[in-house]
């Protein structure tokens, strides 16, 4: 197989495949070997027909099909790889006439992945993102920690807000019961907006034992068209009030919660932890500032093909996320009142986005010669089977050859953008 670039316009190409007699003839041959076996011709068990007695009876083209489409697949990575053709859909192919024992050629036109050309991509500036920790943010974090060692104690007293009420409840629309508003001994924090608005601000100041009649109003957009916007009354009996009981910041709370034996040295440690925190988080600000000032600065005409592929791959990874919710594609269509197509268009930006940045970074990356080594690709690999308890040859072999060519795109993606913020000029 020849083959010849014939004409590129933007990202459209159009190229030649030229296949000679043998080349053909082999093919052919191949095919009646491969299919013989589906032919019946009177004399002949199954298979055993020979070619040119099939090809009289059935036609003279009747292993051609087979033959050219196995031609073609086998033919047409080559040619891409010899032409250094990267393309985004399926080809469209046009046939010369095809003849038994004689050469032919193919007309190829295929949409591929446009040439990026970046410019400015060192020296990029950009302002610095503070990463300085307060000693409100070590507070912050210590009180945060601090609530989460709280316990909950009984307390003879008025509810407030704040606490936990454990309540029967029986919800009535006129004297008629509605299905779904009952419940026993149900924990409620007062506070926590969790009821229908109005329902917890009316048990603040109530007793244990203390039988009250909540009325509210139920939302004109409630779930239920049945309960939408109707007067609603709820018989509530109060059976206990529990408050949050948190334990005092001192030496003694920082050995409890930590191997510290001081309440100095657990907030020495969190003000390192937060520091690393701040600094990972401004230097990916900055990374994505200087990623942002070059995909602003670079014109890309982009495929349609590779727009709707990121679309396909954006609605699959969202429908993915829906079923671990629950719920799939089309009860969230309903619940939205919208159809596929009005959500393709809707995530149409950001499909853009994300194909043009992956174009502007692998453009810097070819530019810088930026490459994936040996030694990345274990360590990632390290990386990943420790995060799902797998041995490395384990993950290797679940991955795939395509699993792990996305491992090295990925390392020489993150290279091409550590390249770029590593020679940006930050300022302030």
């Amino acid at each position: 197989m020849k083959a010849t670039m014939l004409s590129k316009e933007k990202n459209e190409v159009t190229f030649k495949m030229d296949f000679e007699a043998d080349e053909f003839e082999n093919a052919v041959i191949n095919a009646y070997k491969t299919t013989k076996h589906q032919y019946n011709i009177d004399g002949f068990r199954s298979g055993k027909a020979p070619r040119k007695l099939i090809e009289t009876k059935y036609g003279e083209d009747i292993f051609f099909e087979d033959a050219i489409n196995q031609l073609f697949s086998d033919s047409y990575p080559v040619a891409l790889d010899e032409l250094k053709l990267d393309p985004v859909d399926r080809p469209s192919a046009e046939f010369d006439k095809i003849e038994a024992k004689k050469g032919f050629g193919v007309n190829i036109k295929v949409t591929v992945v446009p040439e990026v050309e970046v410019k400015d991509y060192k020296g990029v500036k950009i302002s610095k993102v503070d990463n300085t920790v307060s000693d409100e943010d070590v507070e912050k974090d210590l009180d945060a920690m601090q609530k989460r060692n709280s316990r909950m104690i009984v307390v003879e007293r008025p509810a407030k807000e704040g606490d936990t009420v454990l309540i029967d409840y029986a919800g009535f629309v006129g004297e008629e019961q509605f299905e779904g508003g009952t419940a026993e001994r149900q924990p409620l924090n007062l506070g926590s907006n969790t009821f229908i608005p109005g329902f917890e601000e009316q048990l603040i100041g109530t007793s244990v034992g203390d039988e009250v009649d909540v009325k509210v109003t139920f939302p004109e957009e409630y779930h239920s068209e049945d309960l939408a916007g109707k007067e609603a009354v709820f018989k509530c009996k109060v059976h206990e009030i529990k408050e949050t009981e948190l334990p005092e910041i001192d030496d003694e709370f920082a050995k409890d919660v930590s191997e510290f034996e001081t309440l100095e040295e657990l907030k020495a440690d969190i003000r390192h932890k937060l520091e690393k925190i701040a600094k990972d988080k401004a230097e990916y600000d900055m990374k994505n500032a200087v990623l942002e000032k070059v995909y602003e600065g670079t014109e890309v005409d982009i495929p349609d093909a590779m727009i709707e592929s990121q679309i396909d791959d954006m609605l699959q990874e969202f429908q993915q996320q829906l079923r671990y919710q629950g719920m799939d594609l089309n009860q969230y269509f309903e619940y939205l009142n919208k159809n596929v197509g009005e959500f393709r268009e809707e995530i149409k930006p950001d499909a853009l986005k994300k194909v043009k940045t992956k174009l502007v970074v692998e453009a810097v990356a070819n530019a810088e010669d930026v490459n994936a080594s040996e030694e990345d690709i274990d360590k990632e690999l390290a990386a990943m089977a420790e995060q799902y308890k797998m041995e490395v040859d384990k993950l290797k072999e679940v991955m795939g050859d395509q699993g792990l060519h996305l491992i090295k795109q990925d390392i020489r993606n993150r290279k091409a953008i550590d390249l770029m913020y590593e020679n940006a000029v930050v300022e302030g």
